[in-house]
């Protein structure tokens, strides 16, 4: 995991406008200069600025390939926060997910010392339900049509985990 740079605007661009990968995230599609732009607002901030979401790159080990990323944005009080992740089509199902949002839900929990992360996925993505089960986290609310989503209404899970809970399980 690492910061983004400029050259990693031909791979971001290329999972954004991947049908699939867009398939349950709030966008369609994204130009060049969105995202070139998207890459630009995270140069200057830190993880952890109270209100601002910031974006890790997820890099390969063996290629230095950019292959997604994990989002993380503290509330305005700065003691809770919301993750997110998207990873490229090819690198579903390799546990690369996993591998980084808990990484990053111990640097919330650690580094930030954050109170609760939540996370909401729509209730048709099994992936995302799967992986927000793995990393214990407890579904807390189930919400019916309460998102109007590429037009249709849409049903949200929402999740979360407290800071106890994460180092409970996963201490030393």
């Amino acid at each position: 995991m690492r910061r983004f740079a400029e050259r990693d605007l031909a791979q971001f661009l290329a999972y954004l406008n991947d049908p699939q990968v867009a398939r349950y995230q709030s966008w369609e599609s994204y130009s060049a200069a969105q995202a070139r732009d998207a890459i630009e607002r995270q140069q200057g901030l830190d993880p952890g600025l109270p209100g601002r979401w910031f974006t890790f790159a997820l890099e390969s080990k063996e290629t230095g390939a950019l292959v997604g990323h994990v989002a993380l944005k503290t509330t305005e009080d700065g003691r809770q926060a919301e993750i997110g992740f998207t990873l490229a089509r090819e690198y579903h199902g390799r546990g690369l997910a996993f591998e980084a949002a808990a990484r990053v839900l111990d640097y919330a929990f650690t580094s930030l010392a954050l109170h609760r992360v939540t996370a909401t996925t729509d209730c048709e993505n099994d992936r995302s339900v799967a992986l927000l089960g793995r990393l214990g986290m407890r579904r807390e609310g189930h919400f019916i049509q309460n998102v109007w989503f590429k037009g249709k209404w849409g049903d949200e899970y929402q999740y979360a985990v407290l800071r106890e809970e994460w180092l409970r399980e996963h201490a030393g």
